[in-house]
């Protein structure tokens, strides 16, 4: 009789697998490398950076002065930055909403009615134009006298708009560009969530005799809300550093109805010359996007899938 511990037994097979996990591990941390340095590079390094920058006085002529924390103190006592602020604030009011709802309805749309792929692919034509290019295309349609939708408006009860010429139209305008720009890129995220609800889930609301609403409220909504979260947490970190289409329409204007606050950064750091201010409002910022990013993952049960 053989006594002894028992040995586990190993195949070759699994023995060469195991040989080959560290190749396999450096392969692969060799395929990320690239995207780990340009992260450092263009992400990290110049965050750590304007922090330390936003301790000093510079106007990028001379070296810094160490001020402690009196730009912070500046910037909490600064009305325009407050202004600025609560502009971006009704930006983002006038976008995140109306652009998340539309890319919602676009979505079932598409699950519905549509299934060609080259309609499915036209809706990302505008995600991938040029913020810059966006922003001039539509400053010329919307100009007062000579643009396009200014004179088809003028044969309409309506009548002619300022549009980025007025103070109260402005905001809206830009919210209306981004808007446009976004939805379909969003759109499409909405409708990869809806390929990914089982069909049997509907299928039971029919026998169920769920009404048409009532799934779409109850079931549709719900199984869509990891891809809910992802869109309303990126959707709105883009609009609070909302600047190109603001620098190429408004500049800011009409009596700073559009200067909102990543415009004012801008206009401290590279017009004024006091890049130890402009990055202290960008840390501030930077600590007010953690803040709502949080709040919106927690709220929203980012961690957890009704699939589950």
């Amino acid at each position: 009789m053989t006594t002894g511990t028992p040995t586990k037994p190993y195949s070759a097979a699994s023995t060469a697998r195991r040989r080959k996990l560290p190749s396999q591990a450096l392969v692969g941390y060799l395929f990320i490398l690239p995207a780990i340095v340009g992260f450092a590079v263009f992400y990290l390094y110049p965050a750590l950076r304007g922090f330390q920058i936003s301790f000093t006085n510079w106007n990028l002529l001379s070296d810094p002065q160490g001020v402690g924390f009196q730009n912070y103190r500046d910037a909490m006592q600064d009305p325009k930055f407050w202004s600025a602020l609560g502009i971006t604030v009704k930006y983002v009011l006038w976008n995140i909403p109306l652009q998340t709802l539309l890319s919602i309805l676009l979505a079932v749309a598409m699950d519905r009615l549509v299934k060609s792929m080259f309609v499915k692919g036209l809706l990302i034509v505008p995600y991938l134009l040029s913020s810059v290019l966006v922003g001039m295309i539509f400053l010329w349609m919307l100009d007062p006298l000579l643009g396009i939708v200014n004179q088809w408006l003028a044969n309409t009860p309506i009548g002619r708009q300022a549009f980025f010429n007025d103070a109260g139209q402005a905001i809206p305008t830009i919210a209306f560009i981004n808007i446009w720009k976004h939805m379909g890129f969003n759109a499409l995220l909405f409708y990869a969530g809806l390929q990914a609800i089982p069909r049997t889930v509907y299928e039971a609301a029919a026998i169920d005799g769920s009404r048409e609403w009532n799934t779409f409220w109850k079931i549709t909504l719900p199984l869509l809300r990891p891809v809910t979260v992802f869109v309303l947490v990126t959707s709105v970190i883009g609009s609070f550093q909302i600047f190109d289409t603001v620098a190429v329409t408004t500049q800011g204007g009409p009596v700073d109805a559009t200067k909102v606050l990543v415009y004012y950064i801008y206009q401290n750091a590279f017009a004024f010359f006091k890049m130890g201010y402009a990055t202290a409002m960008s840390m501030l910022l930077f600590a007010l996007l953690v803040v709502f990013t949080l709040l919106q993952m927690r709220l929203l049960r980012a961690g957890e899938s009704d699939l589950e």
